[in-house]
């Protein structure tokens, strides 16, 4: 009798995880499409946004796989023609331009950054050093296709792309360590593994 509690239990709990995932997994993906397009236009080709931020905090609230399920599924609905994109921008050719490997460079940072998250939940110093550390590749992936279809120089391409940029992320960084393990907590209290 007592096994068959257990497994129910257990059953119950997989069934309230996976209906979870598949909603937030669906509302992360909506929060990027919406938070993205609105940003603030810098003296380059790349604009200031808010989807960073909501990218460091979605492996916290997902899991790493399922926060980069919803950033795949944000770049797929923006490169099929949803403008989704910084300014409102859509389609394959803002991939293939010269700032698409910034919103391609997403993927990897989300990768890095939530497999840091995972594997130090309750150090928030390694978190930021893991969403540095994601970030610098994301910023070493988009500056490097920019150069290659400007023919900038890197030092203008750090100089208009990376730099500005640089002490706005590493505040998006500050609030989403500082937020983000409450919300997990939170979950975890719940009885929901974003993790599992």
């Amino acid at each position: 009798m007592r096994f068959g509690k257990d497994r129910s239990s257990m059953e119950t709990k997989t069934k309230k995880s996976n209906v979870y995932s598949l909603a937030m997994t669906a509302v992360m993906t909506a929060v990027i499409a919406v938070i993205a397009p609105f940003s603030i236009p810098a003296w380059g080709e790349v604009s200031f946004t808010l989807c960073t931020f909501v990218l460091y905090l979605s492996p916290y609230i997902l899991g790493w796989k399922r926060a980069t399920a919803a950033t795949l599924v944000y770049i797929l609905i923006g490169m099929v023609g949803m403008p989704v994109f910084s300014n409102f921008k859509a389609g394959l050719g803002v991939l293939a331009g010269p700032t698409g490997g910034y919103i391609l460079g997403y993927i990897p940072m989300v990768v890095i950054g939530g497999l840091v998250i995972k594997a130090f939940p309750t150090k928030r110093a390694a978190q930021i050093g893991g969403m540095i550390l994601a970030t610098a590749v994301l910023y070493a992936f988009g500056t490097a296709i920019f150069c290659a279809q400007t023919g900038s120089t890197l030092e203008r391409a750090l100089w208009v792309c990376v730099i500005p940029f640089i002490p706005f992320d590493l505040g998006k960084m500050v609030i989403a360590t500082t937020v983000g393990p409450v919300l997990r907590a939170r979950l975890v209290k719940a009885g929901i593994d974003p993790e599992s």
